[in-house]
């Protein structure tokens, strides 16, 4: 079918949309006109269909209750590509918003079910190859724009600590299956600490590695100069065997223009204590957001690194309290822009996009919009009103501070191995009720970022270690080193892994 001729009276509301005001005689000129022009649509819809991939018959299912009793599968499968390879024997979950060619997926939303991609996202094409075995999709965020795990449209995703309690997100079921060790490793996402946030709550590892460096084609983006993808596991070493598979540039992901690639992130793991030299910062302790339990944790956990030989000492970061205004402005007109006007992957750029997501997307929004989370509602109304106000300016102001946020980060890391603090300011926070009002529905998925943003601002590798518990809960802390310098982040993480004798598992459920 070709692509419709539109109507004067649709080329008159778009008129109107561009504050035009052209006469009758010139809507049926300009009708004429656009009819003649259609063939290059139709010519390319042609073209594409040719070249389009043909999608794989790939079997999976949706656990009963009973046998995802926290939430966090969405879709369970076991595709295998290779017996043999660095990743032979582990399982892996994929957060949703990644496309597993055959498997359904729906990004946490309503506006998404019962889309199926037709082909597999780069970092599944390189597990695969890798020899891991893709065990299903992990509930993520409605559109993964939360760092709690209320909003999916499935339900709630529950902490293995404490199931009354959130499990952060926004990959909140990939932490969750980890942590529970119904997997061994799985791929999570970060726009504003969704590798870390949840890794944190769940008490694992995750790594935000530099921007650019892990290729996002293939999952569902929120804003191009936000989105990562990184692995999380129970343990350092998996974490950086992971990474060690995904990482490097694929010839099609326009957000790695400088990644470097075949990088062993598992050499050089085993240091010394007293080569690790770590700065403070001051900044993100005793905060107003701050619970005295997780500064005293992480304090703790770096009193043991000292004790053990590490340098230790406190510096100044000042611009770390700019970071979280540049990304809400940032994350709030960039996400309402691409996200839901741009359905996911916007206009304007080479690279790769997913045209069948796109037109699922803008459907799903047209028939299902009112379903989304108020997270996400919440960031469209806010995101348009501010565009329609600044024409995209506060957008604009916000990006053009982005460079010093990072050369401050820069000259902090002169003169250490790795900056660190705590990776959330906040023990994990009670699930929401169904019924509870909209700002703090809102409130539980956005409260908890603070320490998160600046590195998604500023795109430097950030890792998140357990640091110990309180109350029978994890407590978080957050290695940061330099651009491309992942190894050394994992050092550290590994150092104090070590040093502690391996992370604890949560209680059986």
């Amino acid at each position: 079918m070709g692509v419709p001729i539109p109507s004067t009276d649709e080329l008159g509301a778009i008129a109107e949309s561009f504050g035009l005001s052209p006469s009758e005689d010139e809507l049926a000129t300009y009708r004429e006109l656009v009819a003649g022009s259609l063939a290059a649509y139709d010519a390319v819809e042609g073209l594409y269909q040719q070249q389009a991939p043909a999608t794989p018959e790939r079997h999976s299912w949706r656990p009963e209750p009973a046998d995802n009793p926290l939430g966090a599968w969405y879709r369970r499968c076991a595709v295998r590509q290779r017996d043999d390879g660095p990743l032979a024997g582990k399982r892996i979950a994929i957060k949703d918003n990644v496309d597993v060619a055959g498997v359904p997926m729906m990004n946490g939303s309503a506006t998404l079910e019962g889309f199926v991609p037709r082909a597999d996202a780069t970092v599944v094409r390189r597990i695969l190859e890798a020899g891991g075995e893709i065990a299903g999709k992990a509930v993520c965020e409605d559109l993964c724009f939360s760092g709690g795990s209320h909003t999916a449209a499935t339900g709630p995703v529950r902490n293995p600590w404490d199931p009354s309690r959130s499990a952060g997100g926004s990959s909140c079921g990939s932490a969750v299956l980890v942590a529970t060790g119904q997997v061994d490793m799985a791929i999570a996402g970060d726009q504003g600490g969704s590798v870390r946030i949840p890794s944190c709550w769940s008490g694992i590892v995750g790594i935000k590695a530099s921007y650019g460096l892990v290729p996002y084609t293939g999952a569902f983006p929120i804003e191009y100069t936000l989105d990562h993808l990184g692995p999380v596991a129970r343990t350092t070493e998996d974490v950086a065997l992971l990474l060690t598979a995904i990482a490097g540039p694929d010839g099609v992901d326009h957000r790695q223009l400088q990644a470097p690639s075949g990088v062993d992130y598992t050499v050089g793991l085993d240091r010394d204590p007293a080569d690790l030299h770590i700065a403070v910062v001051a900044e993100v302790f005793g905060h107003a957001s701050s619970d005295a339990a997780v500064d005293d944790t992480v304090r703790a956990a770096l009193g043991r690194l000292e004790a053990a030989g590490a340098e230790v000492r406190e510096i100044s970061l000042p611009e770390h309290a700019w970071a979280p205004a540049v990304w809400s402005v940032i994350a709030t007109e960039g996400g309402a822009w691409q996200m839901v006007r741009g359905n996911g992957y916007g206009l304007n750029h080479r690279g790769q996009y997913n045209p069948e997501i796109m037109e699922a997307f803008a459907g799903g929004w047209r028939r299902h919009g009112d379903k989304v989370s108020h997270s996400v509602k919440y960031v469209a109304l806010f995101g348009q009103y501010m565009l329609n106000l600044g024409g995209g300016s506060c957008y604009a102001k916000a990006q053009n501070l982005r460079p010093l946020i990072n050369q401050a980060y820069d000259r902090a890391l002169e003169g250490c191995d790795v900056l660190c603090y705590p990776t959330l300011p906040m023990m994990p926070t009670v699930l929401p009720a169904e019924d509870c009002s909209v700002s703090e529905y809102v409130a539980r998925a956005l409260e908890m970022v603070p320490n998160t943003l600046p590195c998604s601002v500023t795109g430097h590798p950030t890792i998140n270690v357990p640091a110990g518990l309180s109350d029978g809960l994890p407590v978080g802390m957050s290695f940061v080193t330099r651009y491309w310098d992942e190894t050394t982040a994992l050092a550290a993480a590994k150092t104090y892994e070590s040093l502690v004798g391996g992370f604890p598992s949560p209680p059986a459920q």
